[in-house]
């Protein structure tokens, strides 16, 4: 099969892929103020519809990241606390996301509830959380994800399974479970504090309703339509 030559079975062929919206619309008038009220409606919506079965983890997000040359990069993450000050999440400071984080302190997110036909996308500035905070967060976590983050030196190159294994097993011995493990110096929390956050709701014939907020200078929001 060369580059250009077509994929002839439709199931497997993306242009032939369709899927036609046919959920309710987004209007202006049914916005909450405050896009972070906004988002705490829809993810009421997206976790019951994972209690359901019908949509997988919520509170996953894609986190789009640029290192100081502006080369980008994304992966998914679990969001794991949300407020008026923005969202939440947690990794290693010395992975790539956080050396680009620390580099250039701007990020996207990106809710990809594909069951429910929206998707919330997020852009603004990061900072990190407190070591307070982030040391009630780690000691919520369960025992083998506290080891974990010591023994994952994240997004560095190793040699083996092997060897990731041999240093969780060596912290397993050092910290039993019912033992404290002592949080780690390189681990803790980044909030992004959104500037712009827009709430995307598929129709049909891809005439999608993307309700955008911006944040103003006095601390209020304002709120255009896009278009899709």
């Amino acid at each position: 099969m060369t580059d250009r030559e077509p994929l002839l079975d439709p199931v497997l062929d993306p242009a032939a892929m369709r899927k036609q919206y046919r959920a309710d619309g987004l209007a202006e008038q049914d916005l909450a103020t405050h896009p972070m009220d906004q988002f705490a409606r829809w993810f009421e919506d997206a976790a019951r519809a994972a209690l359901h079965g019908t949509l997988y983890e919520p509170n996953a997000m894609v986190v789009a990241t640029a290192d100081a040359e502006g080369r980008p990069s994304s992966r998914t993450v679990l969001m794991k606390q949300f407020d008026t000050e923005g969202f939440v999440f947690y990794t290693n400071y010395d992975s790539r996301k956080g050396r680009d984080l620390t580099a250039n302190p701007y990020v996207s997110l990106l809710f990809p509830w594909h069951p429910l036909a929206r998707q919330v996308i997020v852009t603004g500035g990061v900072r990190r959380t407190g070591r307070d905070e982030t040391a009630a967060y780690f000691r919520t976590r369960p025992h083998g994800s506290q080891l974990g983050a010591w023994a994952s030196t994240q997004s560095t190159v190793i040699g083996t399974r092997a060897e990731l294994d041999a240093a969780y097993a060596e912290l397993a011995e050092r910290y039993p479970e019912g033992e404290r493990v002592p949080v780690p110096p390189h681990w803790g929390g980044f909030r992004v504090v959104p500037t712009r956050v827009e709430f995307w709701q598929g129709r049909e014939n891809r005439l999608h309703d993307r309700l955008r907020y911006t944040a103003r200078p006095d601390g209020g929001w304002e709120v255009d339509r896009l278009s899709p």
